[in-house]
């Protein structure tokens, strides 16, 4: 893609700032890659992993509803559904084949009624619909690996960013292992720092500079469901598993050595919270009370919950993403959400395309280049962190819905009889590249044309077509090109 051998500096090395190194190597730019933690590479794998959800937001992203990863350091190694957006961002990258050769796909999510059958629910309706559960941990070593190998790239661990003067462009580091600071007068940085970014907070202090954030009243903390005999599934492996319970609900997502990571999201106050529930006999009274299934497959479980922590779920918005011509927010920096939706990780990774589109357009202006990919993208990320809200509804209550379960049914037909005009909204984010606020729109006039033609039917077969093909020609005419 030419020879460039100008620098561009990255704060975070975690998924979004190693894939974001090897997008800008590949295009000839010399990369600088500061990280504040060691090099995960040089630790037994799982550990090193606690910080990494703040890498990607302290949220992470999970399955459809939160996604569990491989043994992780202190609890904290919420892993990733990997979807068409981050599978083609890998693909870009050339790297596509050896993350999937990593991964467990999962067909649909498997409901845990507290008494009564499972009941698979399927994400989509064709063969190569499904999300891709994949370790959050093993794929970060995989990413500062390939990064290390592209021409050009240096990879700084212990190095944390404390500071950055806009007015003179100064960046500060520190060194954790010695504590020595030391200073650097770079062109172009990039903070990939996840949720709490400190070059985010830096831009807090140039002035017209808007953010927001929302905690949830809910948090998670990580459980681990034991692989069997000589590494046996004890679950089905190729399912995101919810028990949905109103207010609260737990999942779990596979592993490649059979085990399955638990997320249970929970209110920290209240009867029944995190707050609440402290002694041992008291959580597993609760356990087998709400999960008795997920129970019994624990024998660690009040092991784990005490000393597993809590983490808290944020939304986080602001703009503008970039500072004159000089600095550039991308990922979770940007734009954290909550993992219901398993878009966190995907998401940012379409940032790296999208910004890898502005650069060829609009380089060697970064400021255009940086002004062109903040308004491409603030609209489509914040329509992906409303979604993402309104899904922990959906998991933790709708899916044991009777009424939920018959619009789902009806979707599927619908998307059927009309494919180039109704994809559901979960299709549209995770099985295509349609933009999110696209997803959004079209998802909410969906819900209104399920709604009508479900309000007096009580099976799929029931549908009255002429209705639902007036409904479709009005509220959805134009046909869509999925990408």
């Amino acid at each position: 893609m030419g020879v460039k051998r100008e620098t561009i500096t990255l704060i975070g090395a975690g998924l979004a700032g190693s894939l974001l190194a090897i997008f800008l190597a590949r295009r000839g730019f010399r990369v600088e890659v500061y990280e504040k933690r060691s090099d995960i590479r040089r630790e037994p794998s799982g550990a090193g992993q606690a910080g990494q959800a703040d890498q990607a937001g302290q949220a992470g992203q999970a399955g459809q509803a939160g996604q569990a990863g491989q043994a992780g350091q202190a609890g904290r190694s919420i892993n990733l559904a990997m979807s068409a957006r981050g599978l083609h961002a890998l693909g870009q990258a050339g790297l596509q084949d050896e993350v999937l050769a990593m991964a467990i796909p999962m067909v649909g999510r498997l409901i845990h009624p507290v008494e009564g059958d499972r009941v698979l629910q399927p994400y989509g309706q064709r063969e190569n619909e499904v999300i891709y559960s994949v370790s959050r941990g093993e794929l970060n070593r995989y990413l500062l690996s390939a990064a290390e190998r592209q021409d050009g790239v240096r990879l700084h661990f212990n190095a944390r960013c404390t500071g950055l003067e806009f007015r003179t462009g100064v960046l500060y580091v520190r060194d954790d292992a010695t504590n020595h600071v030391h200073s650097l007068r770079p062109d172009r940085v990039i903070g990939v720092d996840g949720s709490a970014s400190a070059i985010r907070t830096a831009m807090m202090n140039v002035g017209r500079f808007d953010l927001s954030q929302q905690y949830l009243t809910h948090g998670y903390k990580e459980l681990t469901i034991p692989a069997g005999p000589d590494g046996a599934y004890r679950m089905e492996r190729n399912a995101l598993h919810i028990w949905p319970r109103g207010m609260y609900m737990l999942i779990a997502l596979p592993n490649l050595d059979g085990s399955f990571t638990c997320t249970l999201f929970f209110p920290h106050e209240g009867e029944y919270s995190f707050g609440s529930l402290k002694d041992p006999r008291r959580i597993l009274d609760f356990f087998k009370l709400q999960f008795p299934d997920a129970t019994a497959l624990m024998p660690d479980l009040t092991t784990l919950y005490r000393d597993n922590p809590t983490g808290s779920l944020v939304t986080l918005k602001c703009f503008p993403w970039h500072y004159r011509d000089r600095v550039l927010l991308l990922g979770d920096a940007a734009h954290a959400i909550v993992p219901f939706f398993g878009q966190g990780m995907n998401c940012a990774f379409e940032d790296c395309t999208i910004l890898d589109e502005c650069i060829e357009t609009h380089w060697p202006d970064w400021g255009r280049v940086f002004e062109s990919f903040g308004h491409r993208r603030k609209e489509d990320t914040d329509a992906i962190a409303d979604m993402a809200l309104a899904n922990y509804v959906e998991m933790r209550d709708l899916v044991s819905d009777p009424g939920f379960q018959l619009r789902q049914k009806v979707g599927f037909l619908l998307e059927r009889k009309y494919p180039d005009r109704f994809i559901p909204r979960y299709s549209m984010v995770s099985f295509h590249r349609f933009p999110y606020r696209e997803a959004l729109h079209s998802g909410e006039i969906q819900e209104g044309i399920l709604r009508e033609l479900c309000a007096s039917i009580s099976t799929a077969d029931q549908v009255d077509w002429n209705a639902a093909e007036r409904l479709v020609e009005e509220r959805l005419g134009a046909r869509m090109t999925p990408e």
